[in-house]
């Protein structure tokens, strides 16, 4: 009998890549085939992230609804992965002793020996409070990669990661603890996931990293670094677009810049976190530049790519944030004009730099000062979603829309959904068409299709 897998993720990009690869791995070494609910499960998978607020809190309450499926199903096995696993480790099978596996995102390539191993520690007639779970969140580095199966396409656009970890130690951020140091995959290793994916359908790879463009890739005796390994990607047959996130303002090189130049498979897009628009907070936060050193990048970038549309993420209320440090930040917005972006208030992480400092700001002014923030963010982004209207676009296809079957949903360079009404012929729909701006929704655009690209 097929064995059933449910996993559940928390979380970025980076996690989503990393449960797809779950999945692929446990369909190759145990036949486990994925299932939509929980309850039909053999074995389920929380792949967790602690960058969010309360984010301990989320997962226990999580594992407290799967108890009661342990519960009614005793042999059915539960395990916990990711950044909240790595900062817990086996705290997680004090608190909810359901659990019997924990690992870390440098050790999900172990899954399949973790789950013979936590089978057979298993005794019939033990409770739950006296299995011990399997344990391992250590950091083996690039040895992850190693043990993965190829992946396997899923629609025309795939996640690639390009290296793990960040060495930036920003002072709220729990990344390095978590997820260790920087470190980068080869540009071999890459390059065959890279083609491989293109020889399934896919056309539009996102390279991935906690930090990517730190990313130093070995190739022969000599390293490469982002910029040129964009530059390899492109060349590869059938991939027209190319994405990466996440960025630091810190390491954005001109070589960088240089690709966005000439590379045409570089999407019209970045995304870009500044966290902040005060020098003096960002001096806290630890993150090595100031507001004229991301100004600088944006202009630089913009003038080989005028059209590039900007996403980034804020912390709003960071300790000691005062009104002065508040409004700059609402400058730099006003100033660099951001589409889309994510911001959150500060919430301390246990064990990083910023959880010691003094934070004299109030909840309800944080609250106040986000609400401000984001009505300023989505009517900027709003603005640039009418400034599309009545324009051109060429949307990768990835499918059937999500509220209406009838029409196709495809994503476009400056990363807007738009949805529109398949061509009238009835003929095939291929990867990329071009299609005409009819309207602009709050999160969404409506499109007149016009031509197959």
């Amino acid at each position: 009998m097929t064995q059933k897998l449910y996993i559940k993720t928390h979380g970025c990009q980076m996690n989503e890549y990393d449960s797809a690869r779950m999945a692929d791995l446990l369909a190759d070494s145990h036949g486990y085939e994925l299932v939509s609910e929980p309850e039909d499960a053999d074995l389920l998978l929380l792949n967790t992230c602690s960058i969010r607020e309360k984010a301990q809190e989320k997962v226990f309450h999580q594992l407290g609804r799967w108890r009661a499926l342990k519960e009614r199903k005793p042999e059915l096995q539960i395990g916990v992965g990711g950044c909240v696993a790595s900062q817990e480790g086996d705290r997680i099978h004090a608190r909810a002793p359901q659990v019997d596996l924990v690992f870390g995102p440098q050790t999900l390539h172990r899954l399949p020996e973790m789950i013979d191993a936590a089978r057979q520690g298993a005794a019939p007639a033990a409770t739950p409070a006296q299995r011990l779970p399997v344990v391992d969140i250590t950091f083996p580095e690039i040895e992850k990669f190693d043990r993965l199966p190829t992946p396997a396409a899923d629609g025309p656009s795939a996640f690639v990661s390009v290296m793990e970890g960040c060495s930036r130690y920003c002072s709220f951020c729990v990344v390095p603890y978590t997820r260790g140091e920087e470190v980068s995959r080869p540009v071999a290793d890459v390059m065959r996931e890279v083609i491989a994916l293109a020889g399934q359908g896919v056309r539009e790879v996102n390279l991935l990293g906690q930090n990517v463009n730190a990313y130093r890739g070995a190739i022969d005796d000599d390293y490469a670094d982002l910029a040129e390994l964009i530059h390899y990607v492109a060349d590869v047959r059938g991939i027209e677009r190319i994405r990466f996130t996440t960025s630091h303002p810190l390491e954005f090189t001109d070589s960088l810049i240089e690709a966005f130049a000439n590379v045409p498979q570089l999407v019209d897009h970045l995304h870009l976190p500044v966290q902040a628009g005060s020098d003096r907070i960002l001096s806290l936060m630890k993150r090595g530049h100031t507001t004229a050193d991301y100004r600088e990048r944006i202009a630089a970038l913009r003038r080989v790519r005028p059209n590039l549309s900007l996403s980034s993420d804020f912390i709003v209320g960071f300790p000691g944030e005062s009104e002065a440090d508040f409004e700059a930040t609402m400058q730099l917005i006003d100033d660099v004009g951001f589409d889309t972006s994510f911001s959150f208030i500060y919430s301390a992480r246990p064990g990083t730099p910023a959880a010691a400092l003094d934070d004299g700001v109030t909840e309800a002014e944080k609250k106040a000062r986000l609400q401000r923030l984001q009505a300023r963010l989505r009517a900027q982004a709003d603005a640039i979603a009418a400034g599309m209207v009545g324009t051109t676009v060429r949307l990768l296809v990835t499918g059937a829309s999500r509220k209406d079957p009838s029409q196709l949903q495809g994503r476009t360079e400056n990363n807007r959904v738009c949805n529109f009404a398949p061509p009238a012929d009835g003929a095939p729909v291929p990867d990329f068409v071009d299609v005409e701006v009819t309207q602009a929704l709050p999160n969404s655009l409506r499109g007149r299709f016009l031509a197959r690209a």
